[in-house]
This record gives C-alpha cells, structure tokens and sequence, in this order.
C-alpha cells in the first residue's frame, strides 16, 4: 500500500463537481496519495443531494429527500471513508397507507431469499388476491435472466405479464417507478429487473433502507475534512469556464471565475448538461463529438419535495409510503432527526415522477400535499401548519429509457489526463447516489493505473443469500470505467 501512495506523491488532480461523483472520486485519489483540488461553483457540497437553509423558512432542509440501500456498497464505502456511516438510520420495514388509514407492513421474515418477504406481502392488505398472484407471476418471471441489452420498456413486460390495476397503481408506478424517477413505459427493463432483485429478492440485507440523520450537507463536510488531512482542498464558489492541455508541461489549465488552476489530471465529474455545456471550451480532439452525441441523448426528470411542520405530533411512523394520491412518500424528520427538538413535526412529502405536480405553484403544491395528508393522518385537520415550503429540483435524476446504455461514456473521456465521472456515465445502475460514488471510485481507479499504481476502489457487490446464490444471474453488456462489465452486473 505504502509502494501505491509513494507513486501517487507530487501528482496532483484536479475534480471540477462537489456532487457525491467527485467528492467520491477525490476522497479515493487523496487516500491514494495523490493532491487533489476539488472545484465546485457552490457555496457547499452535495450536487443534487444537497442541504441549504430555505430563506423562506429559516430551516435547513435537503433539496429533496435522499435514500439508500443495503446494495448500495459504493455509497456505503465513501461514507465509511469520511467517517460518517454512523449518521445513516437503517430499517428493514416499508409502511404502506391507504387513504382512509389502513397500514400494510412490507419487511423481511426468517425465510431464506428471496422468499424472506413472501409472508408480510401475502398479509398485506393493500393487495387483493389477483393483485398478489400478478406480483407472483411477475416476480417469477424477473427470476429468469433478463438481457442487458434489451429494448423491451418495463410497461410493456408487465402488460405481457398480466399485471392488475392494483399492482400497477400501488406497486409497479409507486414502488419502482417512484425508485427511478420514471413512467413505467420509459423504464429499460434492464434497470426494473435489477431494482426488483437489489430490493426484493436477493437478500434482506440488499434491501434495507438506510436515511440520514442529519442534513445532507453535514454529511459532507466529512468529505472537506477528509481532503483537507491528506494536503489537498475544496475551492468553492469557483466556475470553470474552459480548460487546455499544456502538451510540454502535461498538465491541464483551468480557468475560473477565481483564477487559473494546473494540475496532472482532471477528473469532469458534472451532470450531463453541464458537461455538455463545457464541452465548446475543451480542446478539440478526435472523440469529442461523440461524446457530445452522447450527451445530447440523455433527459432529466424532475423530483419535488414538500416541507410542512406542524404544531404538534402528526404520527410516529418514520416513513411510509402513501397510495392512490399525488403524495408518494412520507419521511418524518422529528423522528429521523431527533436534534430537531420541540413539540411539533416536521414531515416532508416526496413526489416523483410527475411533471404535474412540478408545474404548480408552490401554493397550490403545498396546498394539495397538505389536503391529501389529512386523508392518511387524520391528526393534520386538527393541527395548525406553522411553516411550509416546496422544493423542485428540475434536474434531479436522468432517464434510464431502453437504449440509453449505448450514450453513457465509460470513464475514459477522449482527452489525455481526463476522465469522466457522474451518475450518468457507464456504471451498470440507474441515476442514484450509487451510480455517482461508483463513477468516482471508477475514475479514480483509471487515474491510479495511469499512474501505474494500480489499486481496488470500487467496493464490490453484496452477494445473493439464501437461494438465490442458485438462480442463474442476468447476461449483462454494461460498461464501465474498466470496459468490461463488473460483478455487479450480473444480476441484469
């Protein structure tokens, strides 16, 4: 290890994005030894998953609800690398409502995968009997091998898959659509058959879901600290306006809206349309055009959240999942956060994919979330709302529609010294805090081989437990960083 880190020594790197893709990427390449210099327009850390005070309520909120995993090791890995895994709350227990009250408790049972949450669905009574014998067909059918390079959407294999009203209401566009930010006919069945076995069926620990304890934001200034104790930084507030190759030097020149920086290696880890937006003001080499084909192909869905804190105590459910209504998600910050002191709660709504609702006013969005409440939690009609707040992130997530593998750029740009770096790039999973922090850890594996220090980053999947360790994994085609696919691809 001391050989790899000593190789590393004197080579500096610059990352232009403090999303979860570049400050995974510069945590790994500070670990290995190297200087880094993390560049972000922003005052504060987190890209899309991030945390500001709202100056309309005084409150520091995240832009929008952010979860993970059990099956999301590379996450899990940047946490454990800046040290605050400790602040993620895990269950094991997902709480449906319908309108009216009525709960059903998804979770795990003693039964070995991926018949560990057969008995809680077969009791839940948000599902009728035909809707429970659809699942099972479906289920059954995601057991087979799905291709990675299929063209088929997840609409069309559940209409062949005889799927009832119910399951596509309250499982298929609420459950999974919801997980990929998506209409179900725009999902590549790829993406939906890898979400179902993650989440369902290959183990209880894959499925957990883990929530913040505190604002994204203080996640991430374990990430500043992290760099600042291995000799490298984060410049903030700094936009990067073009960068050149110094061919006698072999370093890249940036400039900024803060001044000119150098370095060995430039890691773009920036959503695709801001990538597509520098691309005029990088060199012009062979390649370049492809990329930005590439780029032109990809789409973003838009993700809103509602803030509401009340006078008093609205339910002592951490989180749940709310049916037949607008409102998909319910996160009860008092509970999640217990700092946040005093008698009242705060809860935040989460509605995604729905351009609908995007499109309301913050009035009329607050007003509809707050009246479809009432009708899970009869104690809203008696409390008094004391503050409230909409959030839109327009760009939050990009579209996994059948074909997009082909636009989605390894981690080897056309540039020399430059890589690429973002959930949208070539890791094998659709647009989550897992694809980011896997396209850092990947980035920062090419620049380490580059260097001729070659070293594991990329935190290896979770295995399948129970029996699914028999069941015949998907043929993936996925690329990645390393142009060939990963273990983590074989379930596709």
């Amino acid at each position: 290890m001391r050989d790899a880190q000593a190789a590393g020594e004197g080579r500096t790197v610059i990352v232009v994005g403090g999303g979860v893709a570049g400050m995974s990427a510069a945590c790994a390449l500070a670990e290995a030894g190297l200087r880094v210099q993390l560049v972000e327009r922003r005052a504060y850390l987190g890209g899309r998953a991030s945390s500001f005070r709202h100056p309309g309520v005084g409150e520091f909120i995240d832009n929008c609800q952010h979860v993970l995993f059990g099956c999301c090791t590379n996450l899990i890995g940047f946490y454990k690398r800046i040290g605050v895994e400790g602040r993620i709350h895990w269950t094991g227990e997902i709480t449906m409502i319908e309108p009216g009250g009525r709960c059903s408790t998804l979770g795990p049972s003693w039964l070995p995968a991926p018949l560990h949450n057969v008995p809680r669905f077969l009791a839940a009574k948000a599902f009728t009997i035909n809707d429970k014998r659809a699942l099972g067909r479906a289920f059954l059918g995601l057991m087979r091998p799905v291709p990675a390079d299929s063209t088929e959407s997840l609409g069309a294999w559940l209409g062949r898959h005889m799927q009832t009203k119910g399951t596509l209401e309250r499982f298929w566009r609420l459950v999974i659509a919801s997980a990929l930010n998506a209409d179900i006919d725009s999902i590549a069945l790829p993406y939906a058959a890898k979400v179902i076995r993650e989440l369902f069926m290959n183990s209880a620990e894959a499925g957990r879901m883990g929530m913040s304890t505190v604002p994204l934001g203080e996640l991430y200034t374990g990430a500043a600290g992290f760099l600042q104790q291995r000799g490298s930084s984060v410049l903030f507030n700094a936009s990067v306006e073009s960068a050149a190759w110094d061919e006698a030097a072999s370093q890249w020149m940036l400039a900024t809206s803060t001044g000119a920086l150098r370095a060995d290696f430039l890691v773009l880890a920036l959503p695709f349309e801001a990538m597509a937006k520098l691309l005029p003001h990088m060199p012009a080499v062979e390649g370049a055009d492809g990329l930005a084909a590439k780029l032109q192909r990809h789409e973003h869905g838009p993700l809103c959240s509602v803030h509401l804190w009340f006078d008093r105590e609205i339910t002592t459910l951490e989180h749940a999942v709310l049916l037949d209504r607008e409102i998909h998600w319910m996160y009860n910050k008092s509970r999640l956060q217990p700092w946040r002191k005093g008698d009242g709660s705060y809860l935040e709504l989460v509605v995604s994919a729905s351009r609908a609702f995007a499109a309301l006013s913050s009035e009329q969005a607050i007003e509809q979330a707050v009246g479809e409440l009432a009708e899970f939690f009869p104690a809203v009609c008696s409390a008094r709302l004391e503050k409230a707040a909409r959030v839109k992130e327009v760009h939050a997530t990009f579209g996994v529609p059948p074909g997009i593998d082909a636009s989605r750029p390894t981690s080897t740009s056309p540039w020399t010294n430059c890589f690429l770096a973002g959930d949208w790039t070539a890791t094998g999973w659709p647009s989550t805090m897992e694809s980011a922090a896997r396209s850092g850890h990947l980035a920062a594996e090419a620049i380490c081989r580059r260097i001729g220090a070659p070293r594991t980053v990329l935190e290896p999947d979770l295995n399948p437990k129970g029996l699914m360790r028999f069941v015949k994994a998907g043929s993936s085609k996925f690329k990645t960083g390393h142009d060939q696919p990963p273990p983590a691809l074989k379930t596709d």
